[in-house]
């Protein structure tokens, strides 16, 4: 009889917790959510992204909103749309104990903008993805146009990326090779400003001091870009100093081991 009442009584208590749960779950549900917490990390000035444009994308996506409760939010469908944003590289949502979201996510940072022949205007990123132009935000970047067939397509990737050592005459690929080096070498950073592809495929080079264009070539792997711009480097440190910044109308680097230089 006794073990009877003890099995009753316990029975009884899990109930009663069930319904505790069950209310509280269901008091929870009705909250209403508070302004989400939103945190934009960015590499450099070029912050792409704001906290009210971002909260205004989920709002028009009707993922968030005036007065919205628990019970209507979809923490996992909000990463995803966030993600597919061209803007976001990584992002991760999530929400607190109580009516309180979290937003935290890093941009791409932009390394080149490119103007295609189509009227296309997008810029490249550090990993070689594409970032559609926004009309609100610009980025101090190297500029390329001209003869540049690649359209926009956000899933485009410059996929040497992971494997340094392959070779590829991809339009894409070579700009970023390019802009890569520029972006990341403090003497070309400062000196080139714009690239123009002509009609065969040569990259020039347009530097924002002097007057002389920079016949640069291909650039159809790292090392070849690497080695095109070691030899530019030692003309600017060695030789332009004794001639003169604007004794020269062209300078080319496009042939291996050369330097050849057009005088006014």
């Amino acid at each position: 009889m006794k073990i009877w009442f003890v099995r009753i009584l316990w029975g009884i208590v899990g109930i009663a917790v069930l319904l505790v749960v069950f209310f509280a779950n269901e008091v929870e549900s009705q909250r209403r959510l508070t302004k989400p917490k939103i945190a934009i990390h960015s590499e450099d000035e070029n912050t792409f992204l704001t906290s009210q444009e971002l909260l205004t994308r989920l709002q028009i996506r009707h993922l968030f909103f005036d007065k919205m409760r628990v019970k209507d939010l979809k923490v996992q469908r909000i990463e995803r749309v966030i993600a597919a944003m061209p803007e976001v590289k990584n992002v991760n949502v999530y929400r607190h104990l109580g009516a309180e979201l979290s937003i935290d996510l890093n941009l791409r940072k932009p390394i080149a903008r490119v103007f295609n022949r189509q009227g296309e205007s997008y810029y490249l990123d550090q990993e070689g993805f594409m970032m559609y132009r926004s009309p609100s935000h610009t980025a101090r970047v190297l500029v390329f146009s001209g003869e540049i067939n690649v359209p926009y397509n956000p899933r485009i990737h410059c996929d040497f990326i992971n494997n340094p050592n392959l070779k590829s005459s991809r339009e894409i690929d070579q700009i970023y090779r390019i802009s890569n080096y520029v972006c990341n070498d403090p003497l070309m950073h400062r000196l080139i400003g714009q690239v123009y592809r002509d009609s065969i495929g040569d990259f020039i080079l347009i530097p924002m001091l002097g007057e002389q264009q920079i016949v640069f070539g291909s650039a159809r792997s790292i090392k070849e870009v690497s080695d095109k711009f070691n030899r530019l480097k030692h003309f600017y440190k060695e030789a332009l100093p004794h001639e003169g910044w604007n004794k020269y109308k062209e300078i080319s680097v496009k042939y291996e081991g050369q330097i050849v230089c057009r005088k006014k």
